[in-house]
């Protein structure tokens, strides 16, 4: 079982209720970029993650990327593409710049849901700040060669950890 593990665990993004969230209080959605929101492989988000954004913009939910990338050009136009502020740079699992999206979108951790593909970085830095976490699927297998060592000990790390289709 994992240390710090995920409060739920889904096959993707859109798999997440955004109405369940809204009605449990949640109203500010913290997301990773990178095979979270947008596969490692591809410039752009599928368009079944942009319609689930989209829905959670009508329910009023407030978003943020805080992403640990260090290509901030390319998180700058996910952002863009996606209609949202960011935080580049963000040496998740440290909780500083989720404390920070939090301070900028002006809501209390536990009104923010932390959204990534990886334990040891998104769900850690969620689990540190305060913050609900959603684990997700990573959307492809192209991961950095750091990740993919990651990945051997996340695997391990879940097992037991019930995925929700």
């Amino acid at each position: 079982m994992a240390f710090f593990p995920p409060d739920r665990y889904v096959s993707s993004v859109e798999q997440i209720d955004i109405e369940a969230l809204y009605r449990q209080g949640k109203r500010a959605l913290l997301l990773d970029r990178d095979n979270t929101l947008v596969p490692r492989d591809r410039r752009c988000a599928p368009d079944s993650v942009m319609a689930w954004l989209s829905a959670a913009r009508r329910l009023g939910f407030q978003m943020m990327i805080v992403s640990n990338n260090w290509h901030r050009d390319h998180v700058a136009r996910s952002a863009s593409e996606l209609h949202m502020d960011y935080i580049s740079h963000a040496m998740k699992p440290a909780p500083f710049a989720l404390s920070s999206a939090l301070r900028r979108l002006q809501v209390d951790p536990d009104q923010a849901v932390m959204i990534g593909d990886q334990l040891y970085t998104d769900v850690w830095a969620g689990k540190l700040a305060g913050i609900h976490t959603i684990l997700v699927q990573p959307q492809t297998t192209t991961d950095l060669w750091f990740t993919r060592i990651m990945r051997i000990f996340e695997r391990r790390a879940l097992m037991g950890v019930p995925l929700e289709e």
